[in-house]
């Protein structure tokens, strides 16, 4: 099953990149702040099995540590440039860099490597900057249809009356069943034709036994993904959705605001990830300073700090499951590991690998993993995921509130041995 959501599209010259990002299952985090193209930025994060981007935020702290092994170093440059050879050669051949690079991915052994056309790249550069041209509406395959999963709200979607459920069975006159999902937001998006906010796309659509059509103008439109809301009268739930630009601010602003004396619950369920820097923001709502996670890029070993003068004191519990994924488990490694926070909920998902993106001649770009991040403790996270101090499923988040209510407004402490 696939999922999608609109953006748009740009091309990008040939050009390696030596900015590294973490990934998770389906997503893609980047640490540092890429150099800007006009058309947009060089990094990604796709949300689950939403397809979503964005440009980075924030900058790398330098580096600590001694380098390991050369060939530990050496390696990630060689299974670079064999994808890059592989494009050029099939770009001077008359065929396509892009299914080029894609073999030769195939072949590295690399299972977190992936090759994303032009077009894929920018829908993910979009998202993360928190804004997208579309109709507002996100689809999925099933069974070979098109099904309308969400419908973002005050979107021309929404103002059409679709719905979640609903079937989407042509675009501007193009039946869809069979096609990509991928291929179906660029007809929603208008990417062949460059169609730009306040053009038109007609809809065909299903709901039950109703068949009906809809002409929509796309927008520009932006994605909040971080909400706030009252659980009880002294705990607040601070959900982030995924860790898209600006939102480790606005978990700090939602820090501030609540009420003196209340706990909260910081909702981390189904997170998928994304900007690196957003993570370590967010940290930084809830730490005064100090190491958040480090990382090794070639060998090369680095850290992350949050910065100084977060609120050390306030009750908090992290609700987590098995989509909690990549920057999001580097966060609760860091709020686990620091003796912040009581994690609340099951086994996360376990990604901490770090990719490096390299342009190929046609606009597309491979990712291959150059190295993994580790919690302030030194546990590694990438194939294992991160513990609960408090297992639990449904009832995870009343058990965060009972979590709470027994912490008696002092901050938890750190288990045994971490």
């Amino acid at each position: 099953m696939t999922l999608a959501k609109e953006g748009r599209t740009a091309n990008r010259p040939y050009a390696p990149s030596r900015c590294p990002r973490l990934t998770g299952m389906s997503g893609r985090d980047p640490f540092c702040q890429p150099r800007r193209i006009r058309h947009g930025a060089a990094l990604t994060l796709v949300f689950a099995s939403v397809l979503v981007a964005g440009a980075a935020t924030g900058s790398l702290p330098g580096a600590d540590g001694e380098a390991t092994a050369d060939e530990t170093r050496a390696a990630p440059v060689g299974r670079h440039a064999d994808v890059a050879r592989a494009a050029e050669e099939a770009a001077a051949d008359g065929k396509s860099p892009l299914e080029a690079a894609r073999r030769a991915v195939s072949r590295s052994g690399d299972r977190w490597a992936a090759v994303y056309s032009p077009g894929e790249y920018q829908e993910l550069e979009d998202a993360l900057d928190g804004r997208y041209t579309g109709v507002g509406l996100w689809a999925r395959e099933r069974d070979g249809r098109i099904e309308v999963t969400k419908v973002g709200r005050g979107t021309p979607a929404a103002d059409a009356g679709i719905r979640p459920g609903d079937r989407l069975r042509s675009v501007d006159g193009e039946r869809v069943d069979g096609r990509p999902v991928t291929e179906v937001v660029s007809l929603l998006r208008g990417d062949s034709t460059g169609e730009p906010a306040g053009t038109t796309v007609r809809l065909g659509l299903e709901r039950g036994t109703r068949a009906w059509s809809e002409t929509l103008r796309r927008a520009r439109l932006s994605r909040d993904t971080v909400t706030v809301r009252a659980l009880a009268p002294r705990v607040s739930v601070i959900k982030v959705g995924a860790f898209t630009k600006g939102s480790g601010e606005q978990v700090r602003t939602a820090v501030r605001r609540t009420p003196a004396g209340s706990g909260i619950v910081l909702d981390l369920r189904g997170n998928p990830g994304g900007l690196v820097a957003e993570a370590v923001t967010a940290a930084s709502a809830f730490l005064d300073g100090g190491l958040v996670a480090t990382y090794d890029v070639d060998g090369e070993q680095r850290a992350l700090h949050a910065e100084p003068g977060g609120d050390t004191t306030r009750p908090l519990v992290a609700l987590v499951d098995g989509g909690t994924m990549s920057a999001a488990e580097l966060l609760t490694g860091a709020l686990q590991d620091r003796g912040r926070a009581v994690v609340v909920g099951s086994r996360t998902f376990g990604k901490g690998s770090v990719q490096m993106p390299t342009t190929l001649p046609d606009g597309s770009v491979a990712e291959l993993t150059v190295g993994h991040y580790r919690t302030p403790s030194g546990r590694g996270v990438d194939g294992h995921g991160l513990t609960p101090d408090l297992e639990a499923g449904e009832e995870a988040l009343r058990r965060a509130e009972t979590v709470l209510s027994g912490l008696g407004g002092q901050s938890p402490t750190a288990a045994p041995g971490r």
